[in-house]
């Protein structure tokens, strides 16, 4: 389906998750495109930062709730296009898979739909399929439905491993590697990852709602895109170069899925106390498949936005704080 009319220079665009890793990304990018931008999270005092990345009274803070079809609807009042950037790694008290990524997703897009916003782009990911094993690859494939039924020309950018100064994955794992004396090669570290750069991925979004920065009239095309970086890595590559960046070279352990998924069982609970599982269940299963872009030659990627996405070498210098003397 083709994009819908480009928004003006100044719309309002309203954007769910602006608070996460991708969300802040995606704040700073728009906001430099001249949009004027709504940041809708459960907590507005803990998101008043985002308001530097723009010029006075660019940027408004308002209290929402992806699981409130009322606060989702106000959020939207006046907006000319929507970025639903809400996702969870894991499930923790009312913050679960379905609740999240399939009903939040469909109450935003169904909200929009009934406001006329036809700009509308939702970030699902790699892996995204309705008959997965995994409850976030199910979850995800829902909401994609979900945003797709009610807005038809809402564009859905699936990325892999999404990487960057704040990221999840590198830092979680350097964490470890300054209180371990050794890393685990989960499945013996053989699935393969397509990392992309979260500054990527945040142009794709801007790209999808009008344009580049190299061609800010010329929005892309509506439908799903599967978002990876130049290179196509194995989890145990990965690590090694995360051993490079971090100058601590731990061992590299393979550990069997069985045993991974029982350490993981347990890992889980630790979201009682408020603490983040290392691992849960559910990402188990997400290990044994790899997150690359699909070889199939209608699947729409960086080269249908305009975009060539950054390799990863050079992109890890964040991870020199891990050094065991510090940055150098």
């Amino acid at each position: 389906m083709p994009a819908p009319n480009a928004l003006s220079k100044n719309a309002l665009i309203t954007i769910f998750g602006g608070t996460g890793f991708l969300g802040r990304h995606i704040v700073r990018r728009l906001s430099k495109q001249g949009y004027r931008l709504r940041i809708a999270t459960r907590r507005p005092n803990e998101a008043l930062f985002l308001k530097t990345n723009g010029k006075p009274g660019q940027i408004e803070i308002v209290q929402a709730n992806i699981r409130d079809a009322a606060s989702i609807a106000a959020a939207l009042d006046g907006a000319q296009g929507v970025v639903n950037a809400v996702g969870i790694l894991f499930e923790s008290g009312k913050q679960k898979f379905e609740a999240v990524q399939a009903r939040g997703a469909a109450l935003v897009a169904d909200a929009a739909a009934k406001q006329g916003i036809t700009h509308m782009v939702h970030i699902s990911a790699i892996g995204a399929d309705a008959d997965s094993a995994s409850s976030y690859a199910t979850s995800k494939a829902t909401g994609e439905a979900a945003v797709l039924e009610c807005v038809p020309q809402a564009h859905i950018l699936r990325p892999s491993i999404v990487i960057g100064p704040e990221d999840d994955f590198f830092n979680r794992f350097a964490a470890m590697s300054m209180v371990a004396p050794a890393l685990p090669l989960i499945g013996g570290g053989e699935t393969r990852y397509q990392p992309v750069s979260v500054f990527d991925v945040a142009e794709a979004v801007a790209a999808c709602l009008g344009g580049s920065a190299d061609s800010p009239k010329a929005g892309a095309e509506a439908g799903i895109y599967e978002l990876g970086g130049p290179d196509i890595l194995s989890f145990k590559q990965l690590m090694e170069m995360l051993n490079g960046a971090t100058g601590r070279n731990r061992l590299l352990v393979p550990l069997p899925f069985f045993a991974a998924a029982m350490i993981a069982a347990v890992a889980q609970f630790s979201t009682l106390i408020g603490v983040s599982p290392l691992l849960t269940p559910d990402q188990i299963i997400l290990l044994k498949s790899d997150n690359i872009v699909g070889d199939d030659k209608t699947v729409r990627d960086f080269a249908a936005l305009g975009i060539s996405p950054r390799p990863i070498a050079g992109q890890l210098d964040y991870l020199s704080r891990y050094r065991p003397h510090g940055k150098k």
